[in-house]
């Protein structure tokens, strides 16, 4: 994949009531892990009054070192989703589909609908915040 000159994306955000829970759901979901929390951002969240990780209003979530890929960073808003995302992430399974689709609703996910166009069949869901995401067909 080709990136423009001088730009790369560092992490895709995501804005959620409680970072924590839903940093941990998508960790699982992509098999990915929770950034480790370096001294100097221990002290960052202790300055802050935050003692516990879990407690964190900002959590990151890192691709495997081998992907060269963005990580992905969950902040807490104020507000609850209201609408449909403007932007989602399609997840195609190295297995079948629906086998994908179980394991993602015993993490926390719901199926939101099953879409079928032009032949091909994918599932809509939503991680446990209600921010939709695809889950798609593999190449045959």
């Amino acid at each position: 994949m080709r990136q423009a000159r001088g730009v790369r994306i560092d992490a895709i955000v995501f804005d959620c009531v409680d970072a924590a829970p839903l940093a941990r759901f998508w960790a699982s979901a992509l098999g990915w892990s929770l950034a480790p929390y370096e001294e100097e951002e221990l002290e960052r969240l202790a300055a802050k009054g935050i003692y516990d990780p879990e407690e964190d209003t900002s959590v990151m979530v890192e691709p495997p070192e081998d992907l060269d890929l963005p990580a992905l960073l969950f902040t807490e808003v104020p507000e609850s989703k209201v609408v449909k995302n403007r932007v989602h992430l399609d997840l195609v399974p190295d297995g079948e589909l629906e086998d994908e689709v179980e394991r993602l609703e015993s993490l926390g996910a719901s199926v939101h609908n099953w879409t079928e166009e032009d032949g091909g069949i994918w599932c809509v869901m939503q991680d446990p915040e209600g921010n939709e995401f695809c889950v798609m067909p593999g190449e045959d």
